[in-house]
């Protein structure tokens, strides 16, 4: 009989650590509480019909280690027994994976859940800050990712420990401010007439963007996919890939703002995703710094809040890692999200 559980004080190793999101998919295994995490291949999840048949074939057949439990984080809300992911076609069912993978034990959180968890824990060396500010230890932060969507999570720091704040912060409205954005939101493509973060900041909300400007400028759009639009922009093919790219940071620093208000995060604003990443070059980080902080009547409290891009590498299984070693030190409610056998 399989039952869900209300708490995780410790869990059996070894554990299996996954990263879902909706283009690529992280595993590694947790062989103890001290061991380093062994990782395995990044796969694309277009590659499976579902995160069965990956986890045996991209971990399970590539190691003789048996895991025991899991911790996975997905791309989606985490409820009920079949669980969705936002952008992907596959179905997370932990009573299957326990019946056929020989688990255990099962514990699904969202994926910026795992973002916020690595956030608790990152050192200097894996994040690198736009703008000034100071950290204030122990105080709420929030991280953000465009990546497949847009991902928003918030950590709060109570009785000792750091507590993730799940949501679906990505879906909410975005508008129009100055003449430029007038000009272009007409073009943009909208979910049931309303454009939302993630229809800007994300993948495909790139190359929504840059059809966007292409059709207000009367130019003929050539590039269809994000990294194509990247590409342009770093090398300067064309006008529209380059301001593309700038307004997705400005409209990325806008959201940051909005998010700090909203969690009065002191402790700081990481942005997390290798979209935004490949784009630092060519950033223009002082605009992105301006929009952050364009927060009348607060705009003296967000200078003081620090911008962060989280440069380490993996920083969701760090996370998850961090989280499984010791679950105790983590405020992280698991009733309806722990099934075990």
């Amino acid at each position: 009989m399989i039952s869900t559980s209300d708490s995780a004080d410790t869990l059996k190793f070894p554990i299996l650590i996954g990263d879902i999101g909706g283009t690529n998919a992280r595993f590694a295994i947790l062989v103890d509480a001290f061991a380093d995490p062994k990782t395995f291949p990044i796969v694309q999840t277009a590659d499976f019909p579902n995160i069965d048949d990956a986890i045996q074939a991209a971990v399970l057949d590539k190691t003789s280690i048996q895991p025991k439990s899991a911790v996975l984080a997905i791309a989606g809300p985490v409820d009920g027994d079949e669980i969705d992911l936002t952008n992907c076609p596959w179905v997370v069912r932990p009573r299957t994976l326990i019946a056929e993978l020989g688990l255990e034990e099962i514990i699904v959180l969202n994926d910026f859940e795992a973002q916020a968890l690595a956030v608790s824990a990152l050192p200097d060396s894996g994040r690198e800050a736009i703008g000034g500010g100071t950290v204030r230890e122990g105080a709420s932060r929030v991280v953000v990712g465009p990546g497949t969507g847009l991902g928003v999570a918030g950590l709060v720091r109570a009785r000792k420990m750091w507590i993730p704040v799940a949501g679906e912060g990505g879906h909410i409205d975005l508008g129009p401010r100055t003449a430029r954005d007038l000009a272009i939101w007409p073009h943009l493509e909208t979910v049931a007439g309303r454009v939302s973060g993630e229809q800007v900041l994300s993948g495909r909300g790139l190359v929504n963007l840059y059809h966007a400007l292409c059709a207000a400028d009367g130019a003929t759009p050539v590039h269809t996919d994000p990294a194509a639009v990247t590409e342009a922009a770093v090398n300067r093919k064309d006008p529209q890939s380059a301001e593309a790219v700038q307004l997705f940071a400005t409209y990325l620093g806008r959201v940051a703002g909005d998010l700090a208000l909203i969690f009065m995060a002191r402790g700081g604003v990481y942005i997390a995703g290798g979209i935004f990443q490949r784009i630092i070059p060519i950033l223009q980080a002082a605009e992105m710094r301006a929009a952050f902080e364009d927060k009348a009547p607060h705009q003296a409290l967000l200078q003081d809040i620090p911008l962060f891009v989280i440069t380490q590498p993996l920083a969701a299984l760090a996370g998850l890692t961090a989280f499984a070693r010791s679950p105790r030190f983590y405020g992280l409610e698991t009733a309806g999200r722990r099934w075990v056998a």
